[in-house]
């Protein structure tokens, strides 16, 4: 979440026409406390009970992995990634394009 956050004004528009919500199992008190810690610019919302992440599915012997997923305007889900590789600047790069088609606007324009 460091990284989405340390790039946020390139990978998500800065905020612009895009929401970034990251969703965890951990406790709704555990997840507020880090993000004020980290000062994180989005919002996370609490699946401890997964109802979310089966939804997606994305949990996988009751544990969550670290998927992705832009969802559009219209609600439809435009890029998923199973398994996304934090360490990999491609996996990154990738994102920010995905970001940049499903918003309409170009990767890292601050417009």
């Amino acid at each position: 979440m460091e990284a989405y956050r340390d790039q946020y004004a390139t990978l998500f528009n800065n905020g612009k026409k895009v929401v970034v919500l990251g969703m965890s199992t951990d406790a709704d008190t555990t997840l507020a406390a880090w993000m004020r810690e980290s000062s994180f610019p989005f919002v996370f919302g609490s699946d401890t009970g997964q109802a979310v992440g089966k939804l997606y599915g994305s949990t996988r012997n009751k544990v969550d992995s670290r998927n992705l997923f832009v969802i559009g305007p219209d609600g439809r889900i435009t890029y998923k990634v199973i398994s996304f590789n934090v360490l990999s600047q491609e996996a990154y790069a990738d994102l920010g394009k995905a970001v940049a088609q499903t918003v309409g606007t170009p990767p890292g324009d601050k417009h």
